[in-house]
């Protein structure tokens, strides 16, 4: 036979017990919530005249590539438009806004990329990115990257 006092033991354990999973189930509710915030990436266009466009919080997602933090970027307001020639590794950017690359030759200025300080080493259509990558776009000559 259990006495009174065990049974009052048994609740107070059982109590504690669902403050601690409610406490637990909130903490990974926001966790998963701050887990989402960092599931982005930031893009910076640099116009190489001293204007800048900084487009933060893009959706990211394990695959993105360069390519598709732009294509998302021009959903947004005050975004981005941009073109492009190929595909796949042979996709080349052509314009970003009404900017269109200048050619080759001395003293021409192109897009060129860099994902977390690092210079673009292949096409923008298949640098995969990862969470919280900043990627910038500078138009600018080829000494100048």
């Amino acid at each position: 036979m259990t006495s009174w006092l065990g049974l009052r033991d048994r609740s107070r354990y059982a109590a504690r017990l669902s403050a601690v999973l409610l406490v637990l189930a909130g903490g990974s509710a926001i966790l998963s919530a701050a887990a989402g915030a960092d599931n982005t990436v930031r893009l910076i266009v640099d116009y190489g005249d001293g204007v800048a466009k900084t487009i933060s919080d893009l959706a990211w997602s394990q695959g993105n590539t360069v390519l598709d933090a732009m294509k998302a970027a021009t959903s947004r307001s005050h975004g981005i438009s941009f073109s492009y020639t190929g595909s796949g590794t042979s996709a080349v950017l052509t314009k970003i806004d009404d900017v269109p690359n200048q050619g080759g030759g001395a003293g021409k200025k192109n897009w060129q990329y860099w994902v977390n300080g690092t210079y673009g080493d292949r096409s923008f259509a298949t640098f995969e990115l990862q969470a919280q990558d900043q990627v910038v776009w500078r138009f600018a000559t080829e000494q100048e990257k």
